[in-house]
């Protein structure tokens, strides 16, 4: 094959395809947990998280809420991969060598939100979401009508404990537990020129992948982290409190659990929770089906 421009594009062409395909093609559980938030510059502020934009009597004049209370900003990181092509290959027209390659790279790029995701979700015990506490933790602000006006309480998102955590979300709203957010999405690039000083000294052509994009924290009340057992009263417990929270009003949420995820560790547990007929009591199942469950590596 005689190595010009035309070649080299074709053969960057071949190579965009089989990313692109395998890209499509690729497992990811990433709308399941996360809202999609466009970016347009090195951050941004999520000032309305926590701010619930809920209905109350009109008495008198209307009732302003601040959507720019939080200062909870989430910057944007830029990830990269790279693999070179050697010049002989291409001019041998052995391009066909490199379809794994290629194939595997679209398939890393459309999961690699799903470890920044899940990565987030493992932290969640003690990184800090937009109320300066833990994602999960035992002591968040709460609001109750006290009679004689709103009074602060605690409330906890969590349970505590030593074995695999197991997480449960509310994720039937706009917002999500997980905000992904994207500046510049993932882009199949090439350097093929053969005035590069790269081609020139090393003989190769790189191929690689470019994004900037990050993810963190949404509403708290919309998710329940456990350490605890993976039992039928823990899930009970951890239903029971997600039900309960309030808004920054006093108001209830009316926050229903839609989706449990767990790592693979704990994927019989789960099955036996959500999907048999029976308990291993003989008991029938009340749970079943109760909520879809997402079993990912990436919690490790």
């Amino acid at each position: 094959m005689i190595i010009n421009p035309q070649t080299l594009d074709a053969a960057f062409k071949g190579f965009k395809t089989l990313f692109n395909d395998a890209f499509e093609a690729a497992p990811s559980h990433l709308d399941k947990v996360a809202m999609r938030a466009p970016s347009n510059a090195r951050e941004e502020i999520y000032g309305w998280i926590g701010q619930f934009p809920g209905l109350r009597e009109w008495v008198g004049e209307r009732h302003v809420k601040n959507l720019s209370a939080h200062d909870y900003a989430i910057p944007n990181k830029k990830f990269e991969s790279t693999v070179s092509v050697i010049r002989d290959d291409i001019s041998d027209d052995r391009i066909g060598i490199y379809k794994p390659m290629f194939q595997e790279m679209g398939r890393a790029a459309k999961m690699h939100p799903d470890t920044i995701v899940f990565g987030l979700l493992k932290k969640a015990f003690d990184t800090k979401c937009y109320d300066g506490q833990y994602f999960f933790d035992a002591d968040h602000v709460g609001y109750v009508e006290n009679g004689a006006g709103l009074a602060e309480v605690s409330v906890s998102n969590m349970q505590a404990g030593t074995d695999p955590a197991w997480f449960l979300f509310d994720t039937s709203r706009a917002v999500k537990p997980i905000i992904w957010q994207e500046r510049e999405p993932y882009e199949f690039q090439t350097q093929n020129s053969d005035h590069s000083d790269h081609v020139f000294m090393k003989d190769e052509y790189n191929y690689g992948i470019r994004a900037r994009c990050n993810a963190g924290f949404g509403l708290w009340q919309l998710g329940f982290g456990s350490k605890a057992d993976l039992t039928v009263a823990n899930y009970e417990a951890a239903r029971t409190a997600m039900v309960k929270f309030t808004g920054d009003q006093g108001q209830m949420l009316g926050i229903t659990p839609t989706l449990m995820v767990v790592p693979s560790v704990l994927e019989a547990k789960a099955r036996k929770l959500l999907m048999a007929d029976k308990l291993e009591n003989g008991e029938a199942n009340i749970w079943k089906d109760s909520v879809e469950l997402v079993v990912t590596p990436w919690l490790g």
